[in-house]
């Protein structure tokens, strides 16, 4: 039961599924972080775009 607990205290498979999960994790977070920015700047701008294409005027050519 010992050796059990000796090497049990060794081993460090455990630890780098860990390191795995919490960097995948961090992964995931920065990108949600990264879509909602781009999301909103993306919204804002073709709102913009929308305002900007509904209060134009076209100019119509001189027909004879």
């Amino acid at each position: 039961m010992i050796k059990f607990f000796k090497r049990f205290g060794k081993d460090e498979d455990g630890a780098v599924t860990v390191d795995w999960v919490v960097l995948t994790a961090a992964v995931i977070a920065l990108g949600g972080v990264a879509y909602t920015g781009i999301s909103r700047g993306t919204n804002s701008l073709s709102g913009a775009v929308g305002d900007s294409l509904d209060n134009a005027t076209v100019a119509m050519p001189y027909n004879n």
